[in-house]
């Protein structure tokens, strides 16, 4: 049976031109980095041409980039790195974070109790941070960290990140955005965004898993989470991941080569998509705010979202019921929940994330089996009665 691969928020498959780009890492060019000889100082500029390519789709200078082992080891450098920098405080997070974001926010507060406190800025039923509430509530009480992200993994909802940290930089905190879901798929300039620290992730962009970033401003001050060797400038130490590194560098030039085309495509399929479904019933969540482009998050009332994703995958059609990283700890969506969606229409929510390789053939396809499905568990629920 085909597969058709619906879930490119949760992970993409390694383009062909980053794996070959890869391989003679693996075996050939195998040396650590931190080697003096030959087989070393090829590796070492192997990292550093990466480190130019990742840069380079962001914005800033190379030196600004910390490699890491993925999105949450990076989102947590900054959360516990800087928390390790500054007097405690309060920090101020999006009620719709990532759980690498939300979680070691979470413990950094139940830790220190009096010391560092927690707030989460409170989002809108489309799942946009509510902005004049953020700014009332960071000036009634001023926070150290804040923290926003750029596009929701399950919703694909924008945030505007730019506003929220020109108003929190104006009340001295150190501001971070995980723009991991963006990346490839809307423009990302550190500078425009105007924060202090950026989260990239190369498995979400055609790369490898096992390697990330984080974009720093120079004047950042972090401790590190891992010491040792005091590799990447002191913060992240550890032999250098070589051959995921040079992925994501390889990835993130495509990204930002591809980025224009690949968006319209996933737009196009994205826009059929959603008219389908809607033709069925389903309310589309965050559809009344800017999303990137790649992902509907839907609900069909009284269809289980686990039910109909256990259903599409036997029929060849992988999609998630919400966040791929958060599949271990099953129950309400926080992102829902923090949009004030009804619990039992949350229960119902599936996320589709489109790539590159996604059809028109696909989306009729995956609309024809989703209206099979619905039918039959519709018709099963009234014989119940």
């Amino acid at each position: 049976m085909k597969l058709n691969y619906f879930d490119h928020n949760a992970t993409t498959r390694v383009d062909d031109v980053v794996m070959e780009a890869m391989l003679p890492y693996f075996q050939h060019e195998y040396g650590n980095a931190s080697s003096r000889h030959a087989l070393g100082t090829v590796a070492r500029r192997a990292i550093d041409k990466a480190r130019e390519q990742v840069a380079a789709a962001v914005g800033v200078q190379p030196v600004q980039v910390i490699f890491a082992s993925g999105g949450s080891e990076a989102n947590n450098l900054f959360i516990r790195g800087a928390a390790d920098s500054l007097q405690p405080g309060h920090m101020a997070i999006s009620a719709v974070e990532h759980p690498c974001v939300l979680k070691p926010a979470q413990a950094l507060a139940q830790r220190s109790v009096g010391r560092w406190t927690l707030q989460r800025l409170a989002v809108n039923q489309r799942g946009q941070t509510d902005l004049a509430a953020a700014r009332e509530a960071m000036s009634t009480k001023k926070p150290v960290l804040v923290s926003v992200m750029l596009a929701n993994n399950e919703t694909g909802v924008i945030q505007d990140v730019a506003a929220i940290a020109d108003f929190a930089r104006s009340q001295e905190a150190y501001v971070h955005t995980d723009a991991v879901q963006g990346l490839g798929k809307i423009t990302v300039d550190f500078a425009a965004l105007n924060v202090h620290a950026m989260t990239l992730s190369s498995h979400k962009i055609y790369g490898p898993k096992g390697a990330a970033a984080l974009i720093v401003d120079k004047r950042l001050l972090l401790k590190p989470l891992i010491y040792g060797g005091g590799h990447e400038n002191g913060l992240r130490s550890g032999t250098e991941n070589v051959p995921a590194i040079v992925g994501f560098g390889v990835a993130c030039e495509l990204a930002k080569a591809r980025m224009l085309d690949t968006a319209q495509h996933v737009a196009r399929l994205r826009d059929t998509l959603e008219q389908g479904l809607i033709r069925m019933g389903a309310e589309i969540f965050g559809a009344g705010a800017e999303r990137i482009p790649n992902t509907t998050y839907f609900a069909l009332p009284d269809v289980e979202g686990d039910t109909l994703v256990v259903k599409l995958d036997k029929m060849g059609f992988a999609v998630a019921s919400g966040a791929a990283c958060s599949s271990v700890n099953p129950g309400q969506s926080h992102v829902l929940e923090a949009m004030q969606v009804d619990p039992l229409l949350a229960r119902c929510a599936v996320r589709v994330s489109l790539g590159r390789s996604n059809t028109q053939a696909q989306i009729e396809e995956f609309l024809a089996a989703t209206q099979k499905i619905v039918e039959a568990l519709r018709s099963m629920s009234s014989l119940s009665f």
